[in-house]
């Protein structure tokens, strides 16, 4: 014979409730979240600042040393002149995107470790009685019976 298991639903409690043991079932911690957003900032910032060989040396006109380097190979004659152009405009194309890719992830991290805290708070306080004490967890759990 297969043993049956009774079905049920734990939720997570607040600090000191009486209602149940501390252990959650979810848990966003929202420092993880925080702390994997700033190292996305950082790497942008890092990138930003040392990964732009297009601007690098920048001349009055604003064209770096590489471009410079490549119009000078292109005004005598040399084939790697424009090839250089190309592989600046693909490489800065490139770091655009690595660029983008982090600022989406910090500011995704960043609106989520608010949200879930928002969505704690919010939870916490539908889960209030009227005077403003915890509902404990086994009364929550008459509901799911």
């Amino acid at each position: 014979m297969i043993a049956r298991q009774q079905a049920s639903m734990r939720l997570n409690l607040l600090p000191g409730d009486p209602g149940g043991n501390q252990q959650a079932d979810l848990v966003v911690m929202q420092d993880d979240l925080g702390a994997v957003g700033h190292e996305a900032f950082m790497l942008h910032s890092a990138l930003q600042e040392d990964a732009d060989i297009a601007g690098a040396g920048a001349d009055a006109e604003g064209a770096g040393s590489t471009m410079q380097a490549a119009a000078a190979l292109k005004g005598s004659g040399f084939a790697l002149g424009s090839e250089l152009e190309t592989t600046v405009s693909v490489w800065t194309s490139q770091v655009k995107s690595v660029l983008q890719a982090c600022a989406h992830i910090s500011n995704h991290l960043d609106y989520s470790k608010k949200t879930h805290a928002e969505n704690d708070a919010a939870i916490a306080a539908s889960l209030r009685n009227r005077d403003g004490s915890a509902v404990p967890v086994s009364r929550l759990a008459e509901y799911f019976k």
